[in-house]
C-alpha cells in the first residue's frame, strides 16, 4: 500500500473518529451558553475560544471512547475506524489526548475557573470512557452532565456563571442527553453483555428503556418553553424552539416503533440532528438580531 493511500485512510479514519457533527454541537453550546449570558453578541475572542474548547473536549472524549471500545465496537459497530483498521488504538489515543491539551489550553484563557471545570469535566469522561460506563444509569448522568456543563462553560466564559437562562438550557441539554444516552444503551444491549453493563436495558428490557428515553424527551419539549419565562428572547427562540420540538415528537414515535437497533439509532440521530437544527436556528436568529 503506498505511502499516499494509507495516509488517505488514517486522515478518512480520523474525521470518522471524530464524529464532526456531535463536537460541534457541543462548541455550539458553548456559544449559546456566552449568549444567553449576555443578551448580546460575545466578543470575537470569547466566541472562538470557547466554540474550539467544547469541540475539542467533546472530540476527544469521541476519541478515547472508540479507544476503550474497541471489542465492543467489534460486535455492536465493525465499520467504525478502529475495528474496520483504518487507524491503531495507539494512534487514536494520541489523537484523543493531544485534541484534550489543545481544548484545556483554550479553556485557560478564560482563567482558573474555566480551566479547572473542563479538566473535572474531561477527566470524568475519560473515566467514564475507560471504567464508568458499565455503571448503567450512573454513567448515563456522568455525560449527560458533561454535555449541560458546555452552557455553563459559556456563561464562565463571559463572566456570568450563574446566569440563570444559561442554567435554565443546561437542564435541557441534560435532559435529553440522558434520554439519548438511554436509549442508545437499548440499541447497544448485545455489546454492552459483553462489557457486564448495568444499563437500563439489561437490567430492565429494552422495551421499558426506550418508553423512559421517549417521557424525557418529552420532558425535553416541555422545558423548552421554561426560557420564555424568563422574557427577551421572543420569536427568534419560538420559531427554531417550535420546529426542533416537533422533530423530536416525530423521531421519538419512530424510536418507539422501531423494531431494530439499526432502525432504533437512525432515530436517534434524527433526534440529535433535531436539537442540533433548534440550536443553529437559534444562534442564528441572535446574530441576526
Amino acid at each position: 500500500m503506498s505511502v499516499t493511500i494509507t495516509l488517505q485512510r488514517k486522515a478518512r479514519g480520523a474525521v470518522q473518529i471524530l464524529r464532526p457533527e456531535l463536537p460541534l454541537a457541543a462548541g455550539m453550546c458553548v456559544v449559546l451558553g456566552e449568549l444567553l449570558a449576555l443578551g448580546a453578541l460575545p466578543p470575537l475572542d470569547a466566541l472562538v475560544l470557547g466554540f474550539l474548547c467544547g469541540f475539542l473536549l467533546s472530540a476527544s472524549a469521541l476519541v478515547t471512547n472508540d479507544y476503550f471500545d474497541l471489542e465492543v465496537d467489534r460486535i455492536n459497530a465493525p465499520q467504525r475506524p478502529l475495528p474496520a483498521g483504518l487507524l491503531t488504538p495507539q494512534e487514536a489515543m494520541g489523537l484523543g489526548l493531544f485534541i484534550a491539551l489543545l481544548g484545556l489550553a483554550a479553556a485557560a484563557a478564560f482563567g482558573w475557573l474555566a480551566l479547572v471545570l473542563s479538566f473535572i469535566v474531561w477527566l470524568l469522561g475519560f473515566l467514564y470512557n475507560w471504567k464508568l460506563k458499565a455503571l448503567g444509569l450512573w454513567g448515563n448522568l456522568i455525560v449527560s452532565a458533561s454535555v449541560g456543563f458546555t452552557f455553563i462553560l459559556g456563561g464562565i466564559v463571559v463572566g456570568q456563571p450563574w446566569n440563570v437562562m444559561v442554567w435554565t438550557f443546561a437542564l435541557i441539554a441534560f435532559v435529553f442527553d440522558l434520554a439519548e444516552e438511554i436509549a442508545g444503551d437499548a440499541m447497544d444491549v448485545a455489546g454492552d453483555q459483553e462489557r457486564g453493563s448495568q444499563s437500563i436495558a439489561i437490567k430492565k428490557g429494552k422495551q421499558t428503556a426506550v418508553r423512559l428515553s421517549a417521557v424525557l424527551f418529552g420532558l425535553v419539549v416541555v422545558l423548552t418553553f421554561v426560557p420564555l419565562l424568563w422574557g427577551g428572547l421572543g420569536l427568534t427562540y419560538l420559531i427554531p424552539i417550535l420546529l426542533m420540538d416537533g422533530l423530536i415528537v416525530y423521531f421519538v414515535l419512530k424510536l418507539l416503533r422501531s423494531q431494530t437497533p439499526a432502525a432504533g439509532r437512525r432515530a436517534m440521530r434524527g433526534l440529535y440532528l433535531s436539537a442540533s437544527l433548534g440550536l443553529l436556528a437559534f444562534l442564528i436568529g441572535s446574530f441576526l438580531k
